[in-house]
């Protein structure tokens, strides 16, 4: 359950810190994408040739042999002298004085700013830095490990929060000035950040996340799990405990929820329950309306499905559709589409662990669910309307979290241009 802010938190909602941040000389052979969406091997192949890549410490495999268990101990220690080279070379600095940082990501026209702070975990406890996902045990005990190895908090969490007029102010004035670092992504993304260390400004940001009362984590529920697990470990080995150690606090990056862009989550299916594709269409129109489409169909709404099968695309409009203001769960399209078509046709049950399901982001395009289907690997793929900031916001202020792949945000922030160190 939500639990009331009054009651559930005495220190503050996020505090300034001293970053470990890429050096502006160096910031574009660091910058690095998520550690979570890139194999092993394409981690590999993104990192050739670039010795300061920060995939050398998020996913430290690369620099042993193929195949190379990534949780071996010697990957965790790899990963620990990698982050050490990189700040003895200069391609990794220590700012001397505490403060927030101004995080800018532009890819095409698309621009969102936000503010890079140390979260408390007792408020991600409390949920006043509010979660709606899962987690899997194995994934969060994998990213403690890292962070411990490497003391420091290299993956932000993206988190939102509702429009402020304080930060915002602080941001406009902020960005008057040329950024302390940053750099272009392989993606094409741009990342720009600026250190903010002056104490009125300090306190301005540290008044506007106060009035704030609560942030959202929209990507990144791993790496919140994770610190927290660091924490209670810590505190657990630590008799003189205060409170106000470094490793009570965690790395987010804060955007306007107005600025932010959430993509479509797409599903593919590995077989069709052993259904031709006729008879999986005549299935799914006991719950929705199935019509051929002309051309690769987007939906354009909630409750609107596109499905491709047999090289064919098809509209599908969910019929009774429930009116908005209920169950915040079961109006999500992707707990409809999982209601009434994965469960009852095709006998998929738990998303996170039936094999016979995949996801793919907005962000590779309907053009990857078709090459999916036609290159035989899945036998189906549905595209989704993406769900809203606004649906995030009613799961997590009930307590509640959403189905397991249901919102893919881009751009995506990068590893490497800001952390923070444990010490």
């Amino acid at each position: 359950m939500a639990l009331d802010r009054s009651e559930a938190l005495t220190t503050p909602l996020v505090r300034p810190f001293r970053a470990l941040r890429a050096g502006a000389a160096r910031a574009s052979d660091v910058i690095a994408p998520p550690y979570d969406v890139l194999s092993s091997e394409e981690a590999r192949t993104r990192s050739e040739g670039k010795p300061f890549s920060f995939l050398h410490v998020s996913k430290a495999e690369i620099d042993f042999p193929d195949g190379t268990d990534p949780h071996d101990d010697a990957v965790y220690a790899k990963a620990q002298a990698n982050l050490k080279a990189m700040e003895k070379a200069g391609a990794m600095v220590r700012d001397s004085a505490p403060g927030y940082y101004v995080y800018r990501v532009t890819k095409g026209d698309h621009v969102q700013t936000g503010i890079a702070a140390a979260g408390s975990i007792d408020a991600f406890r409390a949920n006043v830095i509010r979660r709606h996902e899962m987690t899997r045990p194995d994934k969060v005990e994998d990213r403690a490990r890292q962070i411990e190895a490497v003391a420091a908090h290299t993956g932000p969490v993206f988190s939102v929060h509702r429009p402020n007029v304080p930060l915002a102010a602080a941001v406009r004035a902020t960005i008057e000035t040329p950024p302390t670092v940053g750099a272009v992504a392989d993606d094409g993304s741009r990342h720009d950040l600026w250190a903010v260390s002056e104490p009125t400004a300090v306190r301005d940001i540290t008044e506007g996340f106060r009035t704030l009362g609560v942030i959202y984590v929209a990507d990144g529920h791993h790496r919140s799990d994770a610190a927290t697990l660091v924490a209670d470990r810590r505190r657990a080995a630590n008799p003189q405990h205060r409170g106000d150690e470094a490793y009570n606090f965690f790395l987010v990056v804060s955007f306007p929820a107005n600025e932010v862009r959430i993509l479509d989550y797409n599903r593919v299916v590995r077989d069709l329950a052993g259904l031709s594709p006729t008879q999986f269409c005549e299935k799914l129109r006991g719950a929705f309306e199935v019509e051929p489409a002309m051309e690769r169909f987007r939906p354009a709404r909630r409750g609107e499905f596109g499905l491709f099968v047999d090289g064919r695309w098809h509209r599908m409009t969910i019929r009774d559709l429930p009116a908005a203001g209920g169950d915040p769960i079961e109006r999500l399209d992707v707990t409809l589409l999982s209601r009434r078509a994965l469960e009852p046709v095709l006998g998929i049950g738990d998303p996170r662990t039936d094999t016979r399901i995949d996801f793919v982001g907005g962000g590779r395009g309907l053009e990857e669910l078709e090459r999916l289907v036609n290159s035989g690997t899945m036998a189906a793929a549905f595209a989704l309307y993406p769900t809203t900031i606004d649906d995030l916001f009613a799961v997590a202020d009930a307590g509640r979290n959403m189905p397991p792949k249901s919102t893919w945000f881009e751009p995506k922030l990068v590893d490497g241009l800001v952390a923070l160190p444990l010490d």
